[in-house]
């Protein structure tokens, strides 16, 4: 009696393969070996089975749900069922891996906790404070850390900030950067640098507002990170600081394009070399505003950018002068 042998054929290209009766069998056998990417399959959540939309066929059952037991219908509800922590942040010098212990002494329900419940709970809270913080470092780190929080807040710096300047900073603490210079200094320096580098860049001026030391010594200490460090830093662009300032000014977005125009023709022409991108900024929002006969004045923009302004009078003449020499030579020979 003849063996029977699986059925074959042969494709154009010379491969060999099975039949789709075959191959139908073999996937009913091996359930894992059914293929979840194909777009005929759906999921039904129900009753956790993969179902091929096509012809009905139940092709996957008994489904692990990996999902919550339970349901929120809002962003708060949700917040309060769920059972995991606040992710790894590095804005903490423990990354958020710790034990909080909430300062109010109160219960799950709001109660207030007995004498010696309270009692209790302070040691923890002081045990626990000693575990978070045991050596010089991680005090250094935390101090840090809390300052890079505090300005990030008062300039308004997004969270992407905060973190790229306290990664810099574990960086620089990591390579022994910070003997001989005060640990306020080399937190501005890496802040200063972060804003830079994720392209919200803040003016030295507005940093000092917020800084606990002097603009030469967080300056001092930004470019010795920046060598140390090899941070690829690119010079500020003065087009970078024109939406924060048109938006405290409230002026109509015609300035702004503008003052958009205005850089991009002083750019061409060299303007921007040596001058400083704040001033630069503002003289092109003031400019601006001249030739979009917007009612602006040259101390509206001066209290905003933080510049002097002479400043602005002496830049904006420049950027006049560039767009009228792009205007008259658009080739820029």
């Amino acid at each position: 009696m003849s063996e029977t042998k699986p059925t074959v054929w042969q494709s154009t290209s010379g491969e060999t393969k099975r039949s789709s009766r075959e191959e139908n069998e073999r996937q009913t056998e091996d359930p894992e070996a059914v293929s979840l990417d194909d777009d005929a399959l759906v999921y039904d959540e129900q009753h956790g089975e993969w179902v091929n939309e096509e012809t009905g066929e139940v092709v996957r059952e008994d489904e692990i749900d990996r999902g919550p037991e339970w349901r929120a219908f809002d962003s708060k509800e949700g917040d309060q069922k769920s059972r995991v922590g606040a992710p790894t942040t590095s804005l903490m010098h423990d990354k958020g891996l710790s034990t909080t212990i909430d300062w109010r002494n109160q219960d799950a329900y709001g109660n207030s906790l007995s004498t010696r419940q309270r009692q209790k709970m302070q040691r923890l809270r002081t045990w626990n404070e000693r575990f978070r913080t045991r050596d010089s470092k991680e005090r250094n780190l935390k101090h840090a850390l809390g300052e890079i929080e505090r300005m990030g807040s008062a300039l308004g710096l997004p969270d992407a900030v905060r973190e790229t300047a306290s990664v810099i900073y574990r960086r620089a603490l990591a390579e022994d950067l910070l003997p001989g210079r005060s640990i306020e200094g080399v937190a501005t320096a890496a802040l200063y640098a972060a804003a830079r580098q994720e392209d919200v860049p803040r003016s030295l001026d507005e940093i000092q507002h917020v800084s606990r030391v002097e603009k030469r010594e967080f300056t001092r200490a930004y470019r010795y990170i920046v060598r140390e460090l090899t941070l690829t830093v690119q010079p500020a662009d003065p087009a970078q600081y024109l939406p924060r300032f048109i938006s405290e000014l409230n002026v109509d977005d015609a300035v702004e394009h503008r003052a958009r125009t205005l850089l991009e023709d002083g750019k061409r022409e060299g303007v921007h070399s040596g001058k400083s991108p704040v001033g630069l900024a503002a003289a092109a929002i003031y400019a601006g505003g001249l030739l979009a006969n917007a009612e602006l004045t040259q101390d509206e923009v001066s209290e905003v950018a933080d510049i002097s302004a002479v400043t602005i009078r002496n830049r904006y003449r420049e950027l006049l002068k560039a767009s009228q020499g792009q205007q008259r030579n658009p080739s820029g020979k």
